[in-house]
């Protein structure tokens, strides 16, 4: 592919989790497209249960420890309230056992929102919306 071909690439995120915390993030910043699948959306409130732990990258073992800086940080870039409303589309489950789907739902009220009774943190039935999800990302 050519630097052209990819200048005109459309680009869309899909974040989960602390990746919807990201997602979040990367639409503000840069204007992309982003759907929400079950975000984190105060993850710096989180990690203190983890200060001092020494913890294990999930895909690389890296191992690190979790400080309080690193809540500082991620506390540096969220952004509280979005004000590009239009770039999200929020899909939560009421299930969720990691996280509470309502903090999600009162952050992104504004955005197109699909909420779902039960389900769990790794959101069920997400292969049956990833059509969906293309169609907004990149139709919108």
């Amino acid at each position: 592919m050519s630097e052209q071909q990819a200048a005109g690439m459309s680009v869309g995120v899909i974040g989960s989790s602390l990746g919807g915390f990201w997602g979040t993030y990367l639409a503000e910043t840069y204007g992309v497209r982003t759907v929400l699948v079950n975000p984190s959306v105060k993850p710096y409130d989180m990690v203190s249960a983890l200060y001092g732990q020494t913890l294990s990258n999930y895909y690389t073992a890296d191992r690190y420890q979790m400080l309080p800086e690193h809540a500082e940080q991620l506390r540096r870039v969220d952004f509280p309230e979005p004000q590009r409303s239009e770039l999200y589309w929020l899909l939560a489950q009421t299930g969720d056992e990691t996280l509470d789907y309502r903090q999600a739902e009162k952050k992104y009220q504004a955005s197109k929102t699909l909420i779902e009774a039960g389900g769990d943190h790794s959101f069920q039935g997400y292969e049956e919306r990833l059509v969906d999800m293309a169609s907004f990302l990149f139709e919108g």
